[in-house]
């Protein structure tokens, strides 16, 4: 299997990963090859060889039905780049880099506001995490 970061390097790769968690949000169970390629504004063939590389490195996984294809997203792969990216972040993984502060705001305001923004940001780590290992995910 390649290597996830590589997959996820090329942009056009990101614009379909970002395409199906949009339509498995709004309750779609997998999206056409096609709407991908009108959505995209790419050629077939070109969406086509990026869904291989997807499904290779089990990004997304297709249900067929007649001739039709059906992509639907799978991110779990993408627990080992959230495991390397975290220790970038500060201390509680709130999507903050180490070293950035809230500019323009008073210090007592500043810290409330990052204390709070942590808190947030780890529940809502905690609780995605937790929500993926549920059965029938």
């Amino acid at each position: 299997m390649a290597d996830i970061f590589d997959v996820i390097a090329d942009g056009t790769r990101r614009d379909i990963l970002r395409l199906l968690l949009d339509r498995s949000s709004a309750g779609e169970r997998g999206t056409s090859v096609s709407h991908i390629v009108t959505e995209l504004g790419a050629s077939q063939p070109t969406v086509s060889k990026h869904l291989k590389v997807l499904r290779d490195a089990h990004l997304v996984s297709v249900r067929e039905e007649g001739q039709h294809r059906y992509y639907s997203l799978s991110a779990e792969p993408l627990d080992e780049v959230d495991d390397w990216l975290v220790p970038f972040l500060d201390g509680d993984g709130d999507g903050v880099l180490a070293g950035e502060g809230v500019a323009g705001l008073p210090d007592s305001a500043a810290h409330a506001a990052e204390v709070v923004g942590r808190a947030a940001a780890s529940a809502k780590h905690a609780f995605e995490n937790a929500f993926k290992r549920l059965p029938g995910r």
